[in-house]
């Protein structure tokens, strides 16, 4: 027994099992009110159940009752010590054996229960009620081995809840194991880490973390011309380093913004190459034509020259897709000898990928142009801003009026990162864009740069381009050598005509490597050692053609006219037809015009327009005739699965309804563009040189300009020029006498 102040311990042992029958309720002498009795009742002895020894706390300051109950002995049925019996109990014994080799804790608790200096081995019951003592298992299977009175049956339940703890015990040890070779070698590790620190700062080798990243940023400062502004910002950071915890987020987000400070190239520039001849011969190396483009850049380089410096432009290339907008841009950093930098904003929303993130955000970054200047490791690069003209535009803001900053001469000094939050020069960088249509580009952000048309080519310079470029980057790529495979240069007329009459050569360029391919399984299957490729055997190759024919009529009856369109592929010819949709009305009913072929909005207007004028034309010129004020006249403009929009087909439409109002046809093999107001002006029209270009791939004469558009065509190449009748025009009455007179 065991004195707690006012609580006693008490050990009991409980020596044979009972079964209580009634509980007798015999009142203490003295009278007890309900609380008391409640407590003592709670504070009564309690009856051992399992045969184990319990502990009991009795407090002294409670008077207990006293539990009397009638009860029987148990006793436990005959049994007969056979083979099985021996067989159970040895091996209990063992069990209990390999129990106290795994867990020593268990010895001490064998040592205990045999103390009552039985011989427990030779002693079945008692072995069987020592063995569930042992073990730790519930309440209800104890109480169960408690109340089995046939011994070879407890004898197995025990042997059972046996098994059961030395598998808990061999589980224990094994994780024990594990846990305690994991934190030796984890230990281990963090030891020799901290010895080698120790090792490293007695021999001068290391010094402390914050000591070596500090020293690591000035070391990137130097022989940079820092601003002072940034230089103040750069040191205060670095006090704030000093005093923060190594392990705190605050330190991470510090080191990582003096990180992307001190990367920053601030005052170095790559020297740039100022000779006009190497330049031109780096040029016209590497691109055929695009003459409005080198001759840019060479003005630029000559500014520079005489000014005795440089400085940053924004220039954006606008033309039909696969003319060599984004590869002249490698080429033009290469003639100036600067880093080249590209990043395409086709589909972006987020404004953060061009202004940076804010510093409180998790994984925050600054913006593409910091990271140029970061990878550049100068400040006066060549940036390439490809697809300006598909920016998106998401919840995260518009990026096109983030651009506003970065592409304007007059702000682009100072521009201010949402991460650095310190201004940077960006006053020397060449920026380029490139776009297929100016039309998506705001008008804010168009204003800011400079337009340069990047038109596409006519067939005389694809073949050279074919011939230059093409063939031989795709010999290369097919593994062939020029004596293994040859495309003549009338298959690649062919194929330029009848297979790729886009603008660009990138369509060309897999037809070349088309054919090449096929050539390079030839030789290689050992169908041929050389393969030529002609306009006889093309087809081979490249299977029919998709171009059989130039214009759609040879000799276009009344009623239809040749108009010239642009489309972001290029130009081409656009015909316009008209007839008679419902017999002449002879009655003063007024007429009507029916417009198809998927037309915009724009140039359903323009029809509108030109229908008006016609009228009023028609019987200015011949009063007699009314036939456009009484018919119900048909507009087609055929292809109707293809959208066609637009401002220039106005004069097209009104010398097509005049022609069917004749019943003439306009002269043959000429062709026009121009859009026409009410009162018969022909105003301005875009896309000359496409437009021209189309017209004699499909065999036009003559064409008709508006006057205002003297100077596109007058800078064409004499080569697209050649053998063309051309008429400038102010007013319609001109194209009337040029398309209905006499020859």
């Amino acid at each position: 027994m065991q004195d707690m102040d006012d609580k006693l311990r008490m050990i009991v042992m409980g020596h044979r099992r009972i079964r209580i029958n009634k509980q007798l309720d015999i009142e203490a002498e003295e009278p007890k009110t309900e609380e008391k009795k409640r407590k003592r009742n709670s504070a009564g002895p309690h009856v051992n159940r399992k045969g184990k020894s319990e502990q009991l706390v009795l407090d002294p300051k409670v008077t207990p009752e006293v539990l009397m109950a009638e009860v029987d002995n148990i006793a436990h049925e005959e049994f007969q010590v056979n083979e099985e019996v021996k067989a159970l109990t040895a091996e209990i014994v063992k069990t209990i054996r390999d129990i106290i080799a795994l867990n020593p804790l268990y010895r001490e608790s064998v040592m205990q229960m045999m103390q009552a200096g039985q011989r427990v081995v030779d002693n079945p019951i008692y072995l069987s009620d020592m063995g569930a003592a042992l073990t730790g298992a519930d309440s209800q299977e104890l109480q169960d081995v408690l109340e089995e009175t046939n011994i070879p049956k407890r004898l197995y339940k025990s042997l059972s809840l046996l098994k059961k703890e030395y598998e808990l015990s061999k589980l224990q040890q094994r994780l024990g194991r594990e846990v305690e070779e994991k934190i030796k070698q984890t230990h281990r590790k963090y030891l020799l880490q901290e010895q080698l620190k120790i090792i490293k700062k007695e021999l001068g080798l290391e010094k402390e973390d914050k000591d070596a990243i500090e020293e690591k940023f000035r070391e990137r400062l130097n022989g940079l011309t820092v601003p002072k502004h940034v230089m103040e910002v750069i040191d205060e950071e670095l006090g704030k380093l000093g005093l923060l915890d190594n392990h705190s987020s605050e330190f991470n987000v510090t080191r990582n913004y003096l990180d992307w400070l001190t990367s920053i190239p601030w005052g170095k520039y790559s020297p740039e190459n100022l000779d006009l001849r190497r330049a031109e011969e780096v040029l016209e190396e590497d691109h055929y034509g695009m003459d409005d483009v080198k001759k840019r850049i060479l003005e630029f380089i000559a500014v520079s020259q005489l000014r005795g410096g440089t400085q940053g432009k924004i220039l954006c290339f606008f033309g039909p897709p696969g003319v060599g907008k984004t590869s002249i841009a490698r080429s033009i950093a290469r003639a100036l000898n600067r880093e080249y930098f590209r990043f395409s904003v086709g589909g972006l929303t987020d404004v953060a990928e061009i202004k940076g993130h804010r510093r409180t955000y998790v994984g925050a970054m600054p913006g593409k142009i910091i990271q140029c200047l970061k990878k550049t490791k100068t400040e006066n690069p060549l940036v390439l801003i490809d697809e300006v003209d598909k920016l998106g535009r998401g919840y995260q803001g518009d990026p096109s009026s983030a651009l506003l900053e970065l592409l304007d001469p007059e702000q682009n000094s100072n521009f201010l990162d949402h991460y650095l939050d310190v201004p940077v020069d960006l006053s020397k960088v060449l920026f380029i864009c490139t776009a297929n249509v100016t039309e998506t580009i705001p008008e804010p952000l168009r204003d800011r740069m400079e337009m340069i048309n990047v038109s596409g080519y006519v067939a005389q310079e694809k073949l050279a381009i074919a011939e230059r470029y093409l063939v031989p980057q795709a010999l290369t790529m097919c593994g062939l050598a020029k004596q293994k495979a040859y495309i003549t240069p009338e298959a690649l007329t062919v194929l330029i005509k009848q297979y790729c009459r886009e603008s660009g050569v990138r369509n060309l360029q897999k037809q070349v490597e088309k054919v090449l391919r096929k050539s390079a399984y030839k030789i290689v299957n050992g169908e041929a050692e050389y393969v030529e490729v002609n306009p006889s055997n093309l087809q081979d190759f490249v299977g029919k053609p998709i171009f059989t024919v130039d214009r759609m009529y040879d000799v276009t009856p009344a009623g239809v006219v040749m108009g010239l369109a642009w489309t972001a592929m290029g130009g081409s010819t656009l015909f316009i037809e008209t007839s008679i949709r419902r017999p002449l009305d002879t009655g003063d009913k007024d007429g009507s015009l029916e417009v198809t072929g998927q037309l915009g909005d724009v140039m359903k207007e323009s029809a509108k327009i030109a229908y008006t004028f016609a009228r009023a034309f028609q019987m200015k010129k011949h009063p007699e005739n009314r036939f456009l004020v009484t018919s119900h006249i048909h507009l087609h403009v055929p292809e109707g699965a293809t959208p066609k929009d637009g401002p220039s087909a106005g004069c097209t439409i009104v010398t097509a309804l005049l022609s069917l109002s004749l019943g003439r046809p306009v002269r043959q093999n000429v062709a026009m563009t121009g859009e026409v107001s009410l009162t018969g002006k022909i105003l301005p029209v875009g896309g000359i040189k496409e437009k021209t270009i189309a017209a004699k791939r499909a065999g036009v004469t003559c064409i008709i300009l508006p006057s205002e558009n003297k100077k596109d065509y007058y800078d064409l190449a004499k080569f697209i020029t050649e053998g063309l009748e051309v008429h400038f025009v102010e007013h319609y009455d001109e194209i009337y006498n040029i398309v209905f007179s006499e020859q």
